[in-house]
């Protein structure tokens, strides 16, 4: 069964021309369009209208993608959130990701890395580009805000995979461990270091040289 998705863009054509385009995708299918995150509440209020995934912009009128992004992840924090937006500064990436999005893309994307990044945020979990990367790196590297966290022996181990491609069934399989309890572990780091994704975590181990097997 394909994985629904919600597009919420103020720009109506804008969205239906992305919608006809993920419409080529045989493993997914658009559930609507929708102009801010205000209508896309609205549109929450019925079980059927929750999609897997949420196609989200920044700039829009009402309620706009960080406003989105922080409700999302509060009241629907299974929901994957997918950035889409011609805002590439290194505030608004940085800030979308804290805000909980797992995936970066500027709009004039090719068709064939929007899929490549749908297939990432499902298999792995999150997708960023290099360029997405590069710039959250820089700026988690000139913080100091995480310096006195203490870490078990395990959450480190579960750190330095988080930093490849492995899923969290193949991470469990390394650590000797269920994935569920992966998941324990990532929620645990989660909540000590005050992120929302695993790509964040994945970029605090590389600023605290945790990232080497």
């Amino acid at each position: 069964m394909p994985y629904s998705i919600a597009i919420v863009d103020d720009h109506l054509l804008i969205a239906k021309a992305i919608g006809s385009v993920i419409g080529q995708f045989p493993n997914y299918q658009v559930l609507y369009e929708v102009e801010n995150g205000s209508e896309l509440t609205e549109r929450f209020r019925q079980k059927k209208n929750i999609p897997d995934i949420v196609l989200l912009d920044i700039s829009m009128p009402v309620m706009d993608g960080f406003e989105t992004a922080a409700w999302l992840k509060q009241h629907h924090p299974g929901v994957k959130i997918l950035v889409l937006s011609m805002q590439g500064d290194d505030e608004s990436l940085v800030k979308m990701i804290k805000a909980g999005a797992i995936g970066y893309l500027n709009k004039n994307v090719h068709p064939a890395e929007l899929e490549k990044a749908l297939d990432a945020l499902i298999e792995k979990g999150f997708y960023y580009p290099d360029w997405a990367t590069s710039r959250v790196l820089h700026a988690l590297a000139t913080s100091d805000n995480n310096d006195s966290v203490k870490l078990s022996e395990r959450e480190i181990e579960f750190l330095k995979y988080s930093c490849t491609e492995m899923t969290y069934k193949e991470i469990g399989e390394k650590m000797f461990c269920s994935a569920r309890t992966v998941e324990s572990y990532r929620d645990s780091l989660f909540e000590k270091l005050s992120v929302k994704t695993r790509v964040a975590l994945a970029l605090y181990a590389v600023k605290s040289g945790l990232h080497k097997l």
